[in-house]
């Protein structure tokens, strides 16, 4: 199996600056990247700065309309490589959301399909392995 771990779940938030205080005070995670993936949208990572280690990505300005629960936008999967594991999806006939891997600005690639109950998924191949 090409999958080698989780690599973190994304988490749709409201205000972002909040999110980070929280997750990092309370929660005791280190802020490891924090860039815009758009114009429209600001992407911060956190987990264990020791390893390196990302759990939760954090996603403000897409769509902030959710429930109090929150919303799990995906769940991550880290990959050797991405284009081997996109093949070996679509032979089983798995759904993408788009044909195009997209690149982060740090490097790193990734790209959604859906899950059996249209569940997003995320195959994930960071910059540095």
């Amino acid at each position: 199996m090409a999958i080698r771990k989780l690599e973190h779940v994304g988490v749709m938030v409201s205000d972002l600056e909040n999110s980070i205080d929280f997750y990092q005070n309370v929660l005791g995670l280190d802020l490891l990247d924090k860039f815009a993936a758009s114009p429209a949208v600001d992407l911060a990572f956190l987990g264990d700065r020791e390893s390196g280690q990302v759990i939760v990505e954090l996603i403000a300005g897409e769509n902030n309309a959710f429930p109090d629960e929150g919303k799990v936008h995906h769940i991550a999967f880290t990959v050797d490589s991405i284009e081997e594991e996109i093949e070996r999806l679509k032979g089983l006939k798995v759904p993408f959301s788009n044909d195009e891997i997209s690149t982060l600005a740090n490097g790193s690639k990734y790209i959604f399909f859906k899950g059996p109950d249209g569940e997003t998924l995320e195959l994930f191949q960071p910059t540095a392995q």
